[in-house]
């Protein structure tokens, strides 16, 4: 099989959103993320594309939405990825956020610990689960820079993504294409927060720490996730460079597994492939990034197509709501 370097852990999460509006409005006014670029679903150029990330969209920090307008709402199951982290600076900030939750109505737990961190789960307008998790004493992949302009101080801004949980019917599967292909290691495991079901096994890769678990849950007694408004789409993972991410498209290919083949992303190059419970993963180089197509100062300020979609702007356009997105 072929010879490739360790994964560098997340690289970004795509969710679904059924309104492109509320979903900017909630991500940075509420949580403070920048969004980098409004762009389109290169498979679907009616709909947008929006990513948030830390001041530039450094990789390891993005969180992304389709906007599907007529998506219902996610009936939960299993074979799925059913938690998103947010990276927060210390333990202290998790109580910030608590507060500015309260203020502002946000759907919210109380702060727990896991897997040896403090947590804060809480959802998004369309149900979305996500938890912030504190970064205090982390060992491992660094996180990113909290934009300056945010409404959230930097003291305790979002600085990118941490562990990401899977629940599976069936964990040996996932677990056997993490260690045997991906190349993670076991780190240890953690009680699950819903009675009767196994320990959360914890899987790491390259430096560890917060931005490189994954999280694996057990559920063999609910049927399959129906994705909707609210549900997480896939779930990438960091490749440095091209010529490495050509090296895993020969080792995906080479285990047998159906797979995309290399794609051009503009942004970043990927490869998607399925593990065996049905989870969409996908691997995408670190670069070229999203300043090629605009200087940072103004990241997401207009609709942002590849070259190769440059031709097409009026019908794309066209079918788009508009979406303000300037300060």
């Amino acid at each position: 099989m072929t010879t490739v370097l360790p994964l560098k852990g997340q690289h970004h999460v795509s969710a679904i959103t059924a309104k492109a509006c509320g979903n900017f409005e909630f991500y940075t006014k509420t949580l403070g993320m920048r969004l980098v670029k409004k762009t389109v679903n290169q498979d679907d150029t009616s709909v947008y594309h929006l990513f948030y990330a830390d001041e530039r969209g450094n990789p390891g920090t993005d969180l992304t939405f389709f906007e599907i307008p007529m998506a219902g709402q996610t009936v939960l199951g299993t074979n799925a990825i059913t938690l998103t982290t947010l990276r927060v600076p210390s333990d202290a900030s998790l109580a910030y956020w608590k507060s500015r939750f309260e203020s502002l109505g946000v759907d919210h737990d109380d702060v727990d610990r896991r897997s040896g961190r403090a947590v804060l789960a809480f959802r998004d307008p369309e149900g979305q689960r996500l938890a912030l998790v504190s970064d205090e004493g982390n060992v491992g992949v660094a996180g990113g820079r909290p934009w300056a302009n945010s409404p959230v101080p930097v003291e305790h801004g979002i600085v990118g993504l941490g562990p990401v949980e899977l629940t599976v019917s069936r964990p040996e599967r996932t677990a056997r294409i993490l260690t045997e292909l991906m190349g993670y290691r076991r780190k240890g495991t953690y009680p699950s927060n819903v009675e009767g079901q196994p320990d959360v096994v914890v899987y790491e890769t390259g430096e560890g720490g917060t931005g490189a678990e994954v999280h694996l849950s057990e559920c063999a007694d609910l049927p399959r996730e129906r994705p909707g408004r609210g549900s997480v789409h896939h779930v990438a993972f960091r490749v440095d460079n091209e010529e490495e991410l050509r090296k895993w498209v020969e080792r995906v290919t080479a285990a047998g597994i159906p797979n995309s083949g290399f794609v051009e992303r503009y942004y970043f190059k990927s490869l998607y492939f399925r593990e065996p419970n049905g989870i969409l993963f996908e691997l995408a180089t670190d670069g070229p990034g999203f300043e090629g197509d605009e200087p940072f100062e103004r990241l997401g300020e207009r609709l942002s197509l590849p070259p190769y979609f440059e031709a097409q702007r009026a019908q794309i356009e066209a079918k788009l709501e508009p979406l303000d997105t300037k300060g």
